[in-house]
This record gives structure tokens, sequence and C-alpha cells, in this order.
């Protein structure tokens, strides 16, 4: 492959890949687990509604499940776009709330005590959270440091900059919901002696946006190889309707709500994956910026924020030692 950077390099042949991905899920499960099928954890997202079909094509929909997760702080519109999904394809699905499992951890409590000692003004039963990084990579050059913003019921605005400490409990605390699900998932898997399908795609997997033993946590990794650009090619190929290709990407864990590119990324995918493929085939970043219409020095910030997510976040990619 020349090394003349073009966004073409990101081009998937949809047909052939979903074959290919079909054939190692059928090799995977069925082969090496000795499993009959696979459970999906669906969202209404786009990750897993591509899991699911693919999974449906591989086992046939009656070896599929298809297990909605919500909590008393999930958008309303993931349930609705889950089976407007599952539905045509056919596909058994099963409604879990973990709104008890998540308040008997304590996961409400412990995340709005840290979010309160932050910004005491949040009531909350009445205020939404979120916490972000500020500034898009192409802007400026900034950390990964994280800011909490609440906002009240007149819309009032609050923002202030993470300690560390208070950082990390709202983290801990949330990653709760993360982890609730996937021994939900594994309950209806084993059950059925059926593998755990994960969802992650390559950003998620790579560079750490995942919770190690939440959704992390799976058998097999059908789109752990695809950038999210690619995942949103096979969309379309596998007929994934367009309310849910069209849906920006959230976490839906926060009471705030916030977008995967505000939260982490900081960067829209279609950039962010181009830069990232490019830097892999060791193409030159003035290529890159001259292909993305961007100037050198954004590109290599990018290539710097890959990097460093990467190291940061290696510990949720290791086995027990």
């Amino acid at each position: 492959m020349t090394n003349k950077f073009t966004r073409s390099w990101l081009t998937l042949d949809p047909a052939a890949e979903t074959e290919r991905i079909c054939h190692a899920l059928r090799e995977g499960v069925f082969g090496t687990m000795k499993k009959q099928g696979g459970v999906v954890g669906i969202s209404g997202g786009i990750d897993s509604s591509v899991v699911l079909a693919l999974a449906t094509r591989a086992f046939g929909p009656e070896r599929v499940v298809g297990v909605l997760l919500p909590e008393r702080e999930s958008h309303p519109e993931s349930e609705h776009l889950a089976k407007i999904l599952a539905e045509p394809l056919g596909v058994a699905t099963v409604v879990e709330n973990i709104s008890g499992a998540l308040e008997g951890f304590g996961c409400y409590q412990r995340r709005d005590e840290a979010i309160q000692r932050v910004i005491p003004e949040y009531e909350p039963s009445r205020w939404g959270a979120k916490i972000v990084l500020p500034s898009n990579l192409l802007e400026q050059q900034t950390l990964n440091v994280y800011r909490l913003v609440v906002t009240g019921p007149d819309g009032q605005e609050i923002s202030k900059r993470l300690p560390p400490a208070e950082y990390q409990q709202i983290v801990a605390a949330s990653n709760f919901k993360q982890r609730s699900r996937m021994c939900m998932l594994y309950y209806h898997a084993e059950k059925r002696n059926y593998a755990v399908l994960g969802t992650a795609n390559k950003n998620e997997h790579e560079l750490g946006f995942f919770v190690k033993w939440g959704d992390g946590g799976a058998d097999i990794g059908p789109i752990r190889h695809l950038f999210k650009t690619q995942v949103y090619q096979l969309a379309e190929y596998l007929g994934i309707p367009e309310e849910i290709r069209s849906r920006v990407p959230t976490t839906d864990t926060y009471p705030g709500g916030s977008t995967q590119e505000e939260f982490f990324y900081r960067i829209p995918f279609d950039l962010l994956d181009a830069i990232w493929l490019g830097y892999e085939k060791e193409a030159a970043p003035a290529d890159i910026a001259e292909a993305l219409g961007l100037q050198p020095e954004q590109v290599t910030r990018v290539i710097a924020d890959i990097e460093s997510k990467k190291r940061g976040t290696n510990y949720l990619r290791l086995m027990p030692l």
C-alpha cells in the first residue's frame, strides 16, 4: 500500500467483511466455545445494532437473544430504537431493568455525593449532570482534564473542573451500570448455553472507552477490529434502520446526557478514524492533513492524544497477571 494517504483507506467491502465476521462468529461460538448461540446487550446504538444483525446472520434469529438493560436514568429512546431493530430481525428480546441492582450497590448515592462536594447546589432528583472533556482537539492542545457540568430545572448550567478524587468516585460509582449489565447478560447466556457477544469497536477498545469487566466483559468481540466509521458502513449494508444510523453516539450513563465526542474523543469520528489509520499506516502527517483539509499540527495533536489514551488505559486491556 502506498503511504500517500487517502480517505479511501477506511472503505470496507461490506459484503466480504460481513461474511468474514459471520464465519469467525460461527467458528468461535459453535466451534471453540461449544456454545449454542449468542446474547447481545442492545441499546439502540449503532454498535450493538450491528452486532445483533451480524449474530442473526451467523447463527439464525432463533439462536440469538437481545437483552435491553435500562435503568432509571436511561434515555427512553434507547428502548424504542432497540425494539425497532430486533423485531424485523425476528430476534427474541428480554427487558431487564437494573435500577434496583444499582440502588442496592449505592450507585446513584455514591455518585451524587461526589457531585455535591464539587457543586453543592446540585439536586439529584431535579438536576442533570455529566462530565466532559473541554475543547475540540483540532482547536487547541489541552490535557485530558474533565469538568463537571450540571444543569438545573430552569436551564441554568454550572461547570467546574473535577478534582481527581471526585472524578474517580463519580466514574467508579457510574461503572456499576456497565458491570450490572454484564452480570445480567451472563445470566441470560448461561441459562441458554450461549456466548456473550461484545459490542466494542476499535475506538472504544484501543483507546479505553469501556469499563473493565463491564461492557468490556464478553466472550467474543465481532467488531473490535473496526473503526467507528467502518461500523457505520456495515450498518448501511446490513439494513440497520436510518433512525439508529442517524442517532448521535451517546454514553447514556449520566443523568445530564453526553455525547461520546464531548465525554471522551474530542473530535468527530470521521476525522479521528482517518487520522488514526493514516498514522497506523505510517503516512506523513502533512499528507494526512492535506487530504483532510487540516493543518499538520492538528493531525500531530490528534495522534499525540491517541498515543496518550492508549498508554493511559493499557490497564483496562490487561488480563489478570
